[in-house]
C-alpha cells in the first residue's frame, strides 16, 4: 500500500541493490502468492525492510519505522512512519486507505486521509487527519507472501519488501 513514487527515478533500484532485486525476482518465482489462498496473511503490522524506490519516505531508515497496517477484513489499511523509540507515538505520520483484495495477486488502494496521529489519551487517540485527494488508480501487487515475508510491486513499478511485526497489533495502530 506504499504510495508509489511517479517517474522513472522513483521505480528504479538504487545503485548497489541489484542483488536484493535479484533475490526478491527468484523468491517471487519460487514462492508465488496467492491471495485466494493466502489472504488471511495478508492483515497485521508489516514493517519496509527493502524498496526500490529512491524517495526516501519510501525507504528503510535506521531511525524510522516505516510501517504498513492492514486489515482486509475491514478494507482498512495505513501507511505509517513514526521514529524509533519512546518518541514514536508521539511523532507518527500515516496515509489511511480503503482496501479492496483483488485476486489472485492485486490489492486496490484507495487513500482517503492523513496527517498525524498521536498518543492515545484515556480511550481516545489524538489525530488531525484531512481528506486526500487520490488522482491516480492505486494497487499492490502481492508476489510473495508468507507468515514472516511480503513482497510486493505497487501500480509504479517500485519493489517493496516487508517483514512481519509480530509485536505491534494492527488495532492499536489503525485510527478510530
Amino acid at each position: 500500500m506504499q504510495a508509489p513514487s511517479q517517474g522513472p527515478a522513483g521505480s528504479q533500484p538504487p545503485l548497489g541493490d541489484a542483488a536484493t532485486q535479484q533475490l526478491v525476482e527468484h523468491l517471487e518465482q519460487e514462492q508465488p502468492a496467492d491471495l485466494v489462498r493466502d489472504e488471511p496473511l495478508l492483515a497485521g503490522v508489516w514493517e519496509l525492510r527493502w524498496s526500490s524506490s529512491r524517495q526516501p519516505w519510501l525507504r528503510e531508515a535506521p531511525w524510522l519505522e516505516n510501517l504498513q497496517v492492514l486489515d482486509p477484513n475491514r478494507g482498512l489499511g495505513m501507511n505509517l512512519l513514526r521514529l524509533k523509540g519512546p518518541l514514536g507515538s508521539i511523532a507518527a505520520i500515516s496515509v489511511v486507505a480503503s482496501l479492496e483484495v483483488c485476486p489472485p495477486q492485486r490489492v486496490s488502494v484507495q487513500f482517503q486521509r492523513g496527517g498525524w496521529i498521536g498518543p492515545r489519551l484515556g480511550g481516545n487517540r489524538l489525530e488531525l487527519l484531512a481528506a486526500v485527494r487520490q488522482s491516480f488508480p492505486a494497487w499492490l501487487d502481492i508476489t510473495v507472501l508468507d507468515q514472516e515475508l511480503r513482497v510486493c510491486r505497487g501500480n509504479a513499478g517500485t519493489l517493496f519488501a516487508l517483514v512481519r511485526r509480530p509485536d505491534l497489533c494492527a488495532a492499536d495502530l489503525l485510527p478510530a
